[in-house]
């Protein structure tokens, strides 16, 4: 049994290139193949989001704090809470992230696929994060 302990987890901000506002990433971690499973604990102070971007095998985002907005594209933004799961779709393009006035933090969970377990993709414009809500 390997613990990763909490306080010896290393803390890092989500890169500019593929988040729009504050985000911390803490927990990083990958499995020992032959398993594929990599993961980490993702918190987006208001405003922040991911990138657009697809998951090879797909991906489970486990909310534990907070508020938050996701869309694959080409479909309706939908607003998750604190204890939803959501089941990201394979090779699908999306993004996720807080609301303008709640942080978000969740559990992220992926596999890998020949060595790869996101592709980036462009940022999501301020018009496409606020579309459909009081704010757009």
């Amino acid at each position: 049994m390997k613990i990763l302990r909490s306080e010896e987890q290393q803390e890092v901000q989500g890169p500019e290139d593929y988040f729009t506002g504050k985000a911390t990433i803490k927990g990083q971690f990958a499995r020992d193949e032959p398993s594929r499973i990599t993961g980490a604990i993702v918190t987006f102070e208001p405003g922040a989001r991911t990138a657009w971007h697809t998951h090879p095998l797909g991906q489970t985002l486990i909310v534990t704090d907070g508020i938050g907005w996701t869309q694959v594209d080409g479909e309706d933004k939908i607003e998750f809470h604190e204890g939803d799961i959501m089941l990201c779709p394979k090779d699908k393009k999306h993004w996720h992230g807080a609301t303008p006035h709640s942080s978000m933090t969740h559990i992220a969970i992926q596999e890998s696929l020949d060595g790869k377990n996101v592709t980036w993709l462009e940022k999501v414009t301020d018009e496409e994060y606020l579309a459909g809500s009081d704010e757009g």
